[in-house]
């Protein structure tokens, strides 16, 4: 909870992602949504701003302590291959110099090292850079479902509320760089219930509501690009993340997927109605 009393409940989760805000190592949506909230939130910000300044004092150069340069010499001396005297140069057959002194050897631990920065650079690249690689349907789904649980927090469900899809469709209008597909399906049982934009894989998709009784069910959609098509196939995708089931594939040239706490039939059900 907040350090301080005034702060509120919803503050809970923020307070937890304020080390990770000042060091730089939230994504583009959180650091958003922290932003947002320290605006309204003056605890918050008096908390953001007791770790800048832990952080400034930890940084002060009166902390630090310089190892003497007898203690460097030392390490240098001991170090594989360094210390030793230099060989005299021996003449071979073909009567080419070689020097007898021993090649330096790498421990295996800075193998592993380097072979670790490798693997992890490969990694980082595949998920920042376009093209590289598509994000893996687990990372999907697991924004997927943390911007369902966030939709059910106050006010954040809906940027558009109508049951009217010739409402709620032209609102995405010049909001996003494709047309997503709205259709009300109250006869069948799923009334659209409105729509929102959302972020999904480092890109803005369109976010539909839709009802399953009393349940929601958040449909998230956006265009597949050329290595998305190439990588993945037409069967769906299913997933049971934190509670909530999730269920994706491919309409077309779009990607969808939907996430709720209703049954994977039920998801299932929405997703024939979506594909005709």
């Amino acid at each position: 909870m907040c350090a301080k009393e005034s702060c509120s409940v919803a503050c809970a989760d923020k307070v937890l992602l304020l080390h990770a805000y000042v060091d730089g190592e939230l994504d583009l949506v959180r650091s958003l949504e922290i932003e947002e909230h320290l605006k309204a939130c003056p605890a918050c910000t008096e908390e953001l701003a007791g770790h800048r300044s832990l952080r400034s004092s930890l940084q002060s150069g009166d902390l630090y302590q310089r190892a003497p340069q007898a203690l460097k010499d030392r390490i240098r001396s001991t170090a594989v291959g360094e210390g030793a005297p230099a060989a005299a140069p021996v003449a071979n057959k073909a009567g080419w110099v070689a020097s007898t002194r021993p090649i330096r050897r790498r421990p295996i631990f800075e193998w592993l090292a380097i072979a670790a920065a490798i693997l992890i650079a490969f990694a980082v690249g595949s998920r920042m850079v376009p093209g590289i690689a598509s994000p893996r349907p687990d990372l999907v789904a697991e924004e997927a479902v943390a911007s369902h649980i966030r939709s059910l927090q106050p006010g954040h469900l809906m940027d558009i509320q109508s049951t009217d899809q010739h409402t709620v469709k032209p609102w995405f209008d010049g909001k996003l760089d494709f047309s997503p597909p709205v259709r009300d399906f109250s006869d069948q049982g799923f009334p659209l219930v409105g729509g929102r934009l959302d972020y999904l894989g480092n890109r803005n998709v369109a976010a539909l509501v839709y009802q399953r009784r009393k349940h929601l069910i958040n449909v998230f959609v956006w265009p597949e690009n050329s290595a998305d098509v190439a990588n993945s196939s037409s069967s769906e995708t299913q997933r049971f993340v934190n509670g909530y089931n999730f269920l994706g594939w491919r309409y077309g040239t779009l990607h969808i997927c939907a996430v709720s706490d209703v049954s994977v039939a039920d998801l299932r059900q929405l997703k024939e109605l979506l594909d005709q």
